[in-house]
């Protein structure tokens, strides 16, 4: 019956499924941690909505502050250019 429980283990040694074991653990852990830290997150929006912070905006300076301030501004610029070029601005 053992044998029908893990059909291919005899595919990696001992040490190999002990690797692969611990691996898959440390992963399931991190997706844990990953839901829980998105639920705080969740509440943080919750709160900054409540006090009368656009969410949506929030998130974009979120994004924007990961960018290099360079990168940044060299988007903005061509932005500006396609949008002006379109009559936009």
């Amino acid at each position: 019956m053992a044998d029908d429980a893990i059909p291919h283990a005899d595919v990696l040694n001992s040490t190999a499924q002990t690797q692969l074991k611990s691996i898959i653990e440390r992963v399931e852990r991190l997706e844990v941690e990953k839901t829980e830290i998105m639920e705080q997150m969740k509440e943080v929006y919750a709160e900054a909505k409540g006090n009368g912070f656009d969410v949506k905006i929030l998130k974009k300076v979120v994004r924007l502050r990961k960018q290099d301030r360079a990168k940044r501004q060299e988007e903005d610029a061509i932005l500006d250019l396609y949008l002006s070029a379109i009559g936009e601005i």
